[in-house]
């Protein structure tokens, strides 16, 4: 080995020292092995740079450059401390990235680890320090002595190695469970059973419905329930029971706890998705489909497809002999993601074992779903209620603590009281809470409302203690309770704790100002509560939710608009003025730091909606600030992490931004004071090439649009994904402001954007008003374009089989190729959907036309009997055998390489 290359080694030795130094200094809460560790790095990294120089003036004709060589050879002494700190930098970087900005580096390593990198340092050190006394002889021995000592702890050595490296594979599984899915349902979990009254629900484990669940192959269990009877708790205890009995089995267990506060989330793909998280949770060697899917969408920016995120899941569970799927409170859905979820679920028991349980209120489309499955009614039990009211006697004042009696008569009459809801015996607890003689405490209980209309009066009781507290008191629990109910997505208690310090005309938070979050909760009189593991601030039930909603302009008037106004003051903060974050870094340090900016900067509009006219002025005042495009980066950037996500979103004018809030009001009176022409804000487009118009049609906001239009918009204006309005409108089915275009001389046939025209588009949404309406103006049924191709394949690939019906009425060519299917017939077969694909099929078919079945591929005709060969990989012939048995009105039976289709109808191929 020549000079220059025992150089180049050091060097590299010497960069990588350099950043361990740079750790050390940096990171936080170290034990005090770090300052050691600091010194010692830094006496060996002086000793490796007075050896380079040495090296650069020295000859290599010396002898001692021969004893030199020897430090840099292959798995030598500085090779083997170089791959140490390769090692020690993955792990202090999270596997090689970046920490996220804003959280301090963290000490890392354990005392074994700390002992090793001494020692390695120490070694090192002797071999350099002896090496610069140019001592050849003294530095052969040593170098072959160190050689030894390497060879003797190697399996030590390697040992650590191991571990780093399974800590560095630990750090990036959890990037990618992270990426595929936010959720967080184990943390849920945890909440909620940790509230179970030991004892409770074993009525529900011994039911013979639930051992059927448990034990038969595909089985579904519903458990329908009253509002208030226990459902959730249910199921957590069922949840509970699997985990506890399949902890050391093959089988999978996942959960979902659906939440009416969070349906625009809770769509299909992101349900699926924390079903496909979980179930990779527990199978890690599973984890290639999540793998597949983040190379392919996560330098992009973009998520995938239900499509994808169904068959990322379907090759999961081939991992899993079975599965059991628990899904709580299904009514809390949004009615199409239900329907949508039931039938993936059902799917999923076409090619394995999976046992689903559901919960969910008396809801007639719920029960129509759930004809000739397990039934099980959830009601709370005396025996549960009873053990539960004891184990809250702890709570209740010392009057009752003190007397057997007292208890006896608490339990007696609150079980009587409570009819099935565990939600009512809660509330009369409660309302024992300020009851301080044995007398009063007595009459409350001969008072306790019994009945349907029991609930009612037992709120109505609370928010009579509520009015009896001290002012400030009684001010800050209608704050809270007005910010829970009408905040947009579940709030932390940091969060809410940052909005209640807000103060009208101050440009930052008081931290004086801020308030404990233990005292959020005690002045609500037990109607809120915070779930310790997620620190989430909650009404106590859905039932909760929906009274406030009934009472509350009467009972908290003007809360939109204090919270409206809280957001927009709070974008106002000088700390925002700076505008938008030009790296990742800085952009999460931003959220990290200022913790309400993420809800309000995404749902100041929709509070101002509702009380536009009270918070213009405050609206045109952010929106006129630097803090705009602050807000607008938090509002548009992606979930899904990758370098550069921060930058990647569109850059709108104010005017965009209130299009897509349908802010008409306030759109008005900024064009009335726009510094430039009104034509050229009203048809200006921002960097996704999007105008105002467009987006206000998008999102179906009619007299927004109207207004622009009136205001000189141009009503066929191109650009951006939609390509126009109509096509906009058509997509999105918003037939009022559809039918505003068209008699504002929108073009029917206009061409570009995503769909191509807008007959396509409202063909791909199943929009068979638009779709005719747009036919009887003489759209073109044949114009090819856009994703689809046409518009028949648009409507075939989503199902809609009236609009396919239509759309060949008006003689639509059901054999035009082209589009990301090759024709109609492949897109129907390629589909998945919510409900099989047979009659949009057999709509299709016409007299002599083949039939080629296959995900935008042709399978061969054949004639009846024969196998359908498909040459594809394994797991796309699996998919396309699947796609065969759905839609075919016949059985297929499945062969290694073949899938068999028996003879019945001599017109199917």
């Amino acid at each position: 080995m020549d000079p220059l290359s025992v150089t180049a080694s050091i060097i590299a030795v010497l960069q990588l020292s350099g950043k361990f130094l740079a750790y050390l200094n940096d990171v936080k809460d170290a034990s005090k092995d770090r300052a050691q560790c600091a010194i010692e790095a830094s006496t060996l990294y002086s000793l490796l740079v007075n050896l380079r120089c040495r090296l650069e003036e020295g000859s290599a004709s010396q002898p001692w450059f021969t004893a030199v060589r020897a430090l840099a050879v292959e798995n030598g002494p500085l090779d083997q401390f170089k791959q140490a700190l390769e090692l020690l930098q993955a792990k202090m970087t999270d596997g090689g990235r970046l920490k996220k900005a804003g959280k301090a580096l963290v000490w890392k390593f354990k005392k074994e680890e700390i002992a090793s990198i001494l020692a390695r340092m120490e070694r090192l050190k002797t071999l350099v320090e002896i090496a610069i006394h140019m001592d050849h002889l003294k530095l052969s021995q040593a170098i072959k002595d160190d050689t030894n000592f390497l060879r003797t702890h190697a399996p030590v050595i390697q040992s650590g190695v191991d571990t780093i490296r399974q800590d560095q594979d630990s750090a990036r599984h959890r990037r990618l469970l992270e990426w595929i899915s936010a959720s967080d349902y184990p943390a849920q979990q945890s909440d909620i059973i940790r509230h179970r009254q030991e004892g409770t629900g074993q009525w529900f484990l011994d039911a013979p419905e639930v051992a059927r669940w448990l034990n038969e192959a595909n089985t579904i269990l519903f458990c329908s329930g009253i509002p208030g009877a226990g459902k959730t708790m249910i199921a957590a205890i069922a949840i509970d029971h699997l985990l506890n009995t399949a902890r050391n089995s093959s089988h999978g267990i996942v959960y979902v706890y659906c939440n009416y506060k969070a349906q625009e989330e809770q769509d299909v793909s992101s349900l699926l998705a924390a079903i496909l998280k979980q179930l990779v949770q527990g199978r890690l060697s599973a984890m290639e489909p999540i793998e597949r899917l983040h190379q392919k969408h996560a330098d992009r920016g973009t998520k995938p497809s239900l499509d994808e995120i169904y068959s990322a899941l379907r090759d999961v569970l081939t991992h899993y002999p079975l599965v059991h799927i628990v899904i709580d409170a299904l009514d809390e859905c949004q009615n199409a993601t239900r329907r949508q979820l039931l039938a993936k679920l059902r799917d999923f028991q076409a090619g394995s074992d999976v046992r689903f349980m559901v919960t969910a209120r008396y809801i007639p489309d719920i029960e129509d779903a759930f004809r000739g499955a397990l039934r099980l009614e959830v009601q709370a039990s005396r025996e549960d209620v009873k053990r539960f009211v004891a184990g809250q006697i702890f709570r209740l004042p010392t009057c009752i603590q003190r007397s057997a009696a007292l208890q006896e008569m608490v339990q007696e009459r609150i079980v009587d009281a409570v009819d099935g809801m565990f939600i009512l015996a809660r509330l009369h607890i409660d309302s024992l809470l300020d009851k301080r003689t044995a007398k009063d405490v007595k009459i409350n209980l001969s008072k306790l409302p019994k009945g349907a209309a029991a609930l009612d009066v037992a709120y109505r009781d609370a928010l009579e203690r509520i009015e009896g507290q001290l002012e400030g008191d009684r001010a800050l629990a209608k704050k809270v309770l007005s910010w829970i109910t009408l905040a947009k997505r579940p709030l932390t208690t940091a969060e809410i704790c940052c909005a209640l310090a807000v103060e009208p005309d101050e440009t930052t938070i008081d931290p004086d100002n801020v308030p404990n979050s233990e005292d959020l909760v005690s002045v609500c009189a037990g109607l809120v509560i915070v779930d310790t593991e997620s620190a989430i601030i909650r009404l106590v039930h859905y039932t909760t939710q929906e009274y406030f909603e009934r009472i509350g302009d009467a009972w908290m008037p003007d809360s939109q608009f204090h919270i409206a106004s809280t957001c927009l003051t709070y974008l106002c903060f000088s700390d925002f003025q700076s505008g938008s974050c030009s790296s990742d870094k800085d952009f999460e340090a931003r959220l990290q730091e200022h913790q309400f900016l993420d809800y309000a900067a995404k749902n100041w509009g929709v509070h101002a909606r509702a009380t536009e006219a009270e918070i213009a002025d405050l609206a045109c005042e952010f929106l006129h600030s630097g803090s705009f495009s602050c807000a607008a980066q938090i509002l548009r950037v992606s979930r899904y992490r990758y370098e550069g996500y921060s930058r990647h979103y569109p850059t709108t004018t104010p005017l965009h931004e209130l299009a897509r809030l349908g802010l008409a009001g306030i759109a008005e009176r900024i064009l009335s004071t726009a510094t430039e022409p009104v034509t050229q804000a009203l048809n200006a487009e921002d960097s996704w090439n999007d105008t105002p118009l467009t987006i206000a049609a998008r999102h179906g906001h009619c007299e927004l649009a109207n207004m622009l239009l009136d205001n000189g918009a141009e009503v066929s204006a191109h650009g951006g994904h939609y390509g126009n309005a109509l096509q906009a409108a058509s997509a999105g089915g918003h037939e009022q402001v559809f039918k505003m275009l068209l008699d504002k001389d929108a073009d029917v046939n206009a061409q570009g954007g995503h769909y191509g025209n807008a007959l396509q588009a409202a063909s791909a949404g199943g929009h068979e008003q638009i779709v005719k309406t747009l036919l009887d103006k003489d759209a073109d049924v044949n114009t090819q374009g856009g994703h689809y191709g046409n518009a028949l394949q648009a409507a075939s690939a989503r199902g809609h089989e009236q609009v396919v019906k239509t759309l060949l009425d008006k003689g639509a060519d059901v054999n035009a190729q082209g589009g990301g299917y090759g024709n109609a017939l492949q897109a129907a077969s390629a589909g998945c959907h919510e409900q099989p694909d047979r009659s949009v099929k057999e709509t299709l078919r016409r007299p002599g036309l083949p039939m080629y079945i296959g995900c935008g591929v042709a399978v061969p005709k054949k004639p009846p009997g024969q196998d359908v060969r498909l040459e594809h990989t394994q797991d796309e012939a699996l998919h396309h055998f699947h796609t065969l048995r759905r839609f075919s009105r016949h059985s297929c039976t499945c062969r290694s390489q073949t899938r068999s289709i028996p003879p019945t109808d001599p017109n199917w191929h």
